[in-house]
This record gives C-alpha cells, structure tokens and sequence, in this order.
C-alpha cells in the first residue's frame, strides 16, 4: 500500500480479505494450529515456510496489525509484542550480548532507563547515556569498539526533548551500528524515523496508537536499511550459524530487510514469550484505524493549553515543542512539521507544594499513570514513573522534581483550558 496516504494506511493496511471471509479483522482466539502431517509442520519449524503453530511465536490477528504498524512506519518487517518495555528489550538484546556496550540518550522514558541502566547491565551489557543535545564530538567519543546499537526516543518522555535523529543517526552509522529511536510520543502520523536515517523503531502501543488506555503492548519494525552482513563481524547473531535453531543464518535465508525480525521472532519471543494477546491486538487495530485523525486533535488541544499555561503569572515554565522560543522549536519544525504529540511539561510557581495543590483541584484532567490517552490525564513524574532515579538522574534526564506532564485528550479544548484555570486559582 505504499502510493497510499498514512490515513488510509491506518483504515486499511495489514488485512486484506478475500472473497467470503470477515471484512474486519478477526480475533483468532487459538493458542494452536492444525496440520495435515508433520512434514508440513516441520517446514514451518525450520523456517522454511510462512505459517502458525504456536500463538507464542505468532498469530494471524497480531501479524497484521503488525503489517499495518509496518506499512505506517515505511519498513520492511515487523512484530508485536506484550508491551513497550518488551519492544525496547528485545530491540536492544536482539543485537548486544554479555560484554557488549550500548550508547543511549538520557532523555528517555524513566523505565526504559532502569531497564538499560540496571536490569540489562545485571546481564553484562554496559551503556552509555549522552545529553542528546550533545556535541557531534561528544557523541562520537561515547563509542567503544564493543558497541553494538545507539537508542533514542523521537519525543523524550516526560522530558520532551526532540531527538536530532540525523545527528545520531550519522553518528551510528559512522561506527558501522544501527539507530534504534522509540518513536512512541510522535507516532508515524507526525514523524517516520526511517526518513531520517533510523534503523529500528520501537513503540509502546499501550500510547497513542492504541489511544484508549484498554491494551498494554508493543512493537517493533525494522528498516530494512541496516546492511547486517557489511558487519559480519559485529552481529555474529543475524549473520552466522544459529545452532538453537537448526544452524539457520538469518541474514542470508531472509535477507536485509527480514533477519532482524525473524531473528528477534524465532530467539527471543520463543524463549522469554513476550507475546501479545490476540485480543489485544485486535484493540490495537481499532484504535490504529483512527489514529490519523485524533493525533491532530491531540496536538491542537496541547498547543492551545501550552499557549494558556505560558501566559499563566503562577506558571512558573512550560515546555512543548510548538512554542515559538521554546528550546526544541527548530527541531520541532524540521522533524515534526505537522505537530509533536498532546503531551506538555510545566511547573507552577511555589514548586512542589504549590503542585500538589493544583493537582489536588484539578477535576477534568485525571492523575493516572497513563499517557497518550483519549482523556486528558496529568502526572508529576519525580514522585511515581521516576522515583526510582536519583536527583542527579532526573537532571540528567531533563527531568527536573517540579515536573509535572499533561496528556491533553481530544475533548474540547476550552474544557481542558478551565480545568487548569480553575485549579491554578487555588494556589
């Protein structure tokens, strides 16, 4: 569906039914698949042939959602799974082992952080988080000879910093290794990663393209881009034997555009079984469908209450993209030019007091854990999604305590706008 536009790739793409069967996508509700022989289930064991056995591995309702991910996304390849902390471990582990080193920015996610800083170096793999404002200079000098990937998020969560993804993108490249960026708070809507030299991109679909905070999950999509075998010697898992799986050498039985995936497919989801629910995945879909039209909506509503908030003499600072002066504006302009996402970061005047009493009065705007929702929501990030990083680490991370981020939903505007005005009075 490549000559058609992202709106109809987001009603259309991954199903395509034939003569006779559901015009929506089913839920295929099965955890097995029959067979006439055993031969014919073994092709599919090795490899050899397209098709399901197991759910665990894949099923026929998340392969076309994720199809669809992969059309909107502009890759090759793609897959589903249990959740976006799933995505982004399995994105990384499918290329980096025990001994190996990652660079990473810093504004990321507080748990995808842990998951690299702590959980994944328990597993022998060391990374690197670089300012992702950094200097050229001060990029390059983060990579050893063992590094194996360079992780960054399109929208930083909560800190939302725009990634120069051509900087980093250079700079991966030039060390012979791929761009992994999570492209969750963009969506492909407002921005498509591989456009821009990524490589991979990941989501946390439980976000925007679900929309409805009814499923947790994830994906992953591949390029296509990265050429595996040009650095045979770095990615000894994709272009050499794997003897798990009957001395298969990804690289060469599926090519550029297809190792990465069947690879992280036929390792990882087989041995830690991340795997989404069908049901979830139809979910997904239905919210996929309208994703090209609440996304602008989203961000119509997140520039209208960033305007308010600017103006507002007991906010003491806002931060959003689509503010004229605002930090990241020019990155804004050149990598999101149709808008960033419904999510703003701002602080009141008298710290974390005075937030605390405006959230306490807040009576639209909901505080939930949840972001990217279809109802406006708020957090104060220091206290729940990133207590478990010190102060120096929220810093890091742009982050600061005073922190407070706004999911704006898609109703109506002026109710969002009175509900953060009524709540400001009371300060």
């Amino acid at each position: 569906m490549s000559e058609y536009g992202i709106g109809t790739k987001c009603v259309q793409a991954g199903y395509s039914p034939k003569t006779g069967e559901p015009r929506v996508l089913p839920i295929i509700q099965s955890t097995t698949f029959k067979y006439e022989t055993s031969e014919a289930m073994g092709k599919l064991f090795d490899l050899q042939e397209a098709g399901y056995f197991y759910t665990r591995l894949a099923n026929p309702t998340s392969d076309s959602v994720a199809a669809k991910l992969t059309a909107l996304e502009g890759g090759t390849a793609g897959m589903l799974l249990s959740s976006g902390q799933a995505a982004n471990f399995f994105s990384v582990f499918n290329i980096a082992s025990a001994g190996d080193h990652v660079v990473s920015s810093a504004a990321i996610y507080g748990g995808t952080y842990n998951l690299f800083a702590v959980t994944m170096k328990r597993m022998g793999i060391d990374f690197t988080f670089v300012d992702p404002d950094c200097s050229e200079e001060e990029l390059n000098a983060s990579f050893r000879p063992n590094t194996k990937a360079v992780f960054g998020e399109t929208i930083a969560n909560p800190a939302l910093k725009v990634l120069d993804i051509e900087k980093f993108a250079k700079a991966a490249h030039a060390h012979g290794v791929p761009l992994i960026i999570d492209n969750t708070f963009a969506t492909p809507v407002n921005c498509r990663p591989f456009e821009w030299g990524c490589d991979i991109v990941t989501h946390s679909t439980t976000k925007y393209l679900d929309g409805h905070a009814t499923s947790v999950g994830g994906a992953i999509i591949d390029s296509g881009n990265f050429d595996w075998m040009a650095h045979k010697d770095k990615f000894p898992g994709l272009t050499t034997p794997d003897e798990s799986y009957h001395g298969i050498v990804y690289a060469e039985q599926f090519g550029q555009g297809g190792a990465y995936i069947n690879k992280c497919v036929a390792q990882l989801m087989r041995d830690f079984g991340s795997t989404p629910a069908p049901m979830n995945a139809f979910l997904l879909n239905l919210g996929m469908e309208t994703l090209h039209v609440r996304v602008p909506r989203h961000c119509e509503n997140a520039q209208k209450a960033a305007e308010f908030l600017s103006q507002h003499e007991k906010v003491a600072w806002v931060q959003y993209c689509g503010l004229p002066g605002d930090k990241y504006y020019e990155l804004g302009k050149k990598y999101l030019p149709n808008g960033s996402c419904g999510v703003l970061s701002f602080g009141v005047k008298g710290g974390r007091p005075a937030a605390e009493i405006f959230m306490k009065n807040l009576k639209l705007a909901a505080i939930v854990t949840h972001v990217a929702d279809a109802r406006t929501c708020i957090l104060h990030p220091a206290s729940s999604t990133h207590r478990q990083m010190s102060d120096a680490e929220l810093a890091a991370a742009g982050v600061p305590s005073d922190l407070m981020r706004l999911s704006c939903g898609i109703e109506d505007p002026q109710d969002i706008i009175e509900d953060l005005r009524q709540a400001l009075e009371k300060i």
